[in-house]
């Protein structure tokens, strides 16, 4: 059974990947209208995410913006295959301008390591494309559900040099050499990370657990961090690569001065460019204990 999903997976991707970018983003945006227009987990969490980031907006508004975002998530849910299945030159000439990259040359010029943070905003695996194809990189990744789909996975993302890093101990130890070599590191900041050992931090002014990872990366090897994300321009014409600075005091010892400034910068980015952010995300999950849970109200964190 599991073969068979599998070979179902390859197939659905392959097919997809054979699609020019518009038609791609059509048929994306199509899924996000149904994902909107229909009773569904992702438009009840969108709804719910956009109320609490955004309560100046008019519920018009927030209805509008939770429509358009479920319309650009499903545009990156059909881009996905084609920066897996496409030819790495034809996904690099999908980006028409690069802003701030004399950031990254800044950050490298003593010869530090050099973080990247790319939250779920716009298209982030083609900003991992553009940095595996210009620098020595490393990225931090979860591995999937389906254990075999894992080789694929790292194969697609690793095909420029890029080095796949689990996001466990002993691939955090590998993230931190490769920092103090000099090396870049991309992060997904804005999960709701598990465990212990991570902090509560306000995002849009709730208090949500926050990786700590990104300061002690910072703490251990001396190395620096940048925002970064894919930004989707209108019509299929392509997307803007932005790179900014972050907040400062993303290296603070204190680990809520830390993540709050993570946060921060995340919410940065966000505020934007809201219609390309992940809604649909539980980001607000994980409060401090004794707080209600947002997406179930009656159950206490």
């Amino acid at each position: 059974m599991r073969a068979v999903k599998l070979f179902l997976i390859n197939f659905l991707l392959r097919i997809s990947g054979s699609l020019s970018l518009r038609a791609a983003q059509r048929v994306g945006r199509s899924l996000g209208w149904l994902l909107w227009k229909i009773p569904t987990q992702a438009r009840d969490v969108t709804d719910i995410n956009l109320a609490i980031c955004f309560p100046e907006k008019t519920q018009d508004q927030r209805d509008q913006l939770a429509k358009t975002s479920l319309q650009q998530t499903g545009m990156t849910i059909m881009e996905i295959p084609l920066m897996w299945e496409w030819p790495v030159a034809d996904c690099l000439n999908l980006i028409q301008t690069v802003e701030g990259e004399e950031l990254i040359r800044e950050a490298q010029a003593d010869g530090r390591g050099l973080i990247l943070l790319a939250p779920h905003l716009g298209n982030w695996e083609l900003a991992g494309l553009y940095f595996s194809s210009r620098y020595k990189m490393a990225a931090l990744y979860s591995p999937p559900n389906m254990a075999e789909f894992e080789d694929y996975m790292i194969k697609v993302r690793g095909r420029l040099g890029s080095e796949l890093v689990r996001g466990d101990r002993r691939g955090l130890a590998r993230l931190a050499s490769i920092l103090r070599e000099g090396g870049i590191a991309g992060i997904l900041p804005d999960q709701s990370p598990r465990g212990k050992g991570n902090a509560f931090a306000p995002f849009f002014g709730m208090d949500v657990k926050t990786m700590t990872l990104v300061s002690k990366l910072m703490q251990r090897t001396g190395a620096r961090a940048l925002m970064t994300y894919a930004e989707r321009l209108p019509d299929g014409q392509g997307f803007r690569l932005v790179i900014r600075e972050t907040l400062p005091g993303l290296d603070d010892k204190d680990p809520v001065a830390a993540t709050t400034a993570l946060n921060g910068s995340v919410e940065q980015c966000v505020r934007a460019l809201p219609e390309q952010y992940q809604w649909e995300y539980k980001r607000m999950r994980h409060r401090p204990p004794g707080i209600e849970n947002p997406y179930k109200p009656g159950q206490i964190c």
